[in-house]
């Protein structure tokens, strides 16, 4: 009998518990909701990197043929793609030096002089002719060298996405306060949102990705201008995501 009793007991606290648990009353409740929202797109622009690179040991013979290829290679682009947007960039001259050998004991001090010169310089290609590329890289690369090349998305396409990319992104707010809503055993219109912050003052959101920099990478001075055959590209796509917290109050 005793114990008996003492379940009766545990039980009826359980409910107890169980039925305080159910009850807790959340009027004037405030609630911050996490929201993210993401948009893809196929990317629309091309930045590719091209260069020349020379090396003499007459610095002048070797920042002429610079000058020169670099010249052909420009009036190629502008042959091959009339619409891209061409900019000249990082022009560099620096001395060759010979390999360091072992100093010798007592050996008098000589300073070091270079044995010849390596002369270069970089060409960025902006463009949204994506089906002319691989001909327009290729018809470049008699003359230079492809360093590097990214795919993104034009300022316009920018603009379009991030009007999707909010909408989204408040869609979900509103589902997540929806299902907040229901967890509490509140209806969804005892809901007041009270501040959403999109990327705001906060440290919700993690920094843009910007494209990848160019690599520096030596370009090798070419022979000849034989022809070369065409790259193969895939510019493949971008997704552009937001976070957002909500702040929620309940009635």
């Amino acid at each position: 009998m005793t114990v008996l009793k003492s379940l009766l007991a545990a039980a009826f606290v359980l409910g107890s518990v169980h039925a305080h648990a159910q009850t807790a009353p959340t009027a004037g409740t405030t609630v911050v909701i996490p929201a993210t929202g993401e948009v893809t797109a196929p990317n629309d622009q091309a930045i590719a990197t091209l260069a020349i690179e020379e090396q003499d040991k007459d610095k002048a013979a070797a920042a002429s043929r610079v000058n020169t290829k670099m010249k052909q290679g420009l009036e190629i682009l502008r042959a091959q793609d009339p619409q891209a947007s061409l900019k000249t960039m990082g022009y560099y001259t620096y001395p060759v030096y010979p390999e360091d050998r072992p100093v010798q004991p007592l050996a008098p001090h000589k300073p070091r002089l270079p044995t010849a010169w390596r002369v270069g310089q970089y060409v960025e290609v902006k463009t949204t002719n994506l089906a002319g590329l691989p001909k327009t890289v290729a018809a470049a690369q008699k003359v230079l060298t492809l360093n590097a090349i990214n795919f993104g998305l034009t300022p316009a396409a920018l603009r379009r996405l991030d009007d999707q990319r909010i909408a989204a992104t408040y869609k979900a707010l509103n589902e997540r306060i929806a299902s907040v809503a229901k967890a509490m055993g509140r209806p969804v219109t005892d809901a007041i949102l009270d501040t959403v912050d999109f990327e705001g003052s906060g440290n919700y959101a993690g920094g843009r990705e910007s494209a990848p920099a160019p690599m520096a990478m030596r370009a090798m001075a070419m022979k000849d201008s034989a022809e070369v055959a065409e790259p193969s590209f895939e510019p493949g796509e971008t997704t552009l995501d937001m976070r957002l917290v909500g702040k929620v109050r309940f009635k």
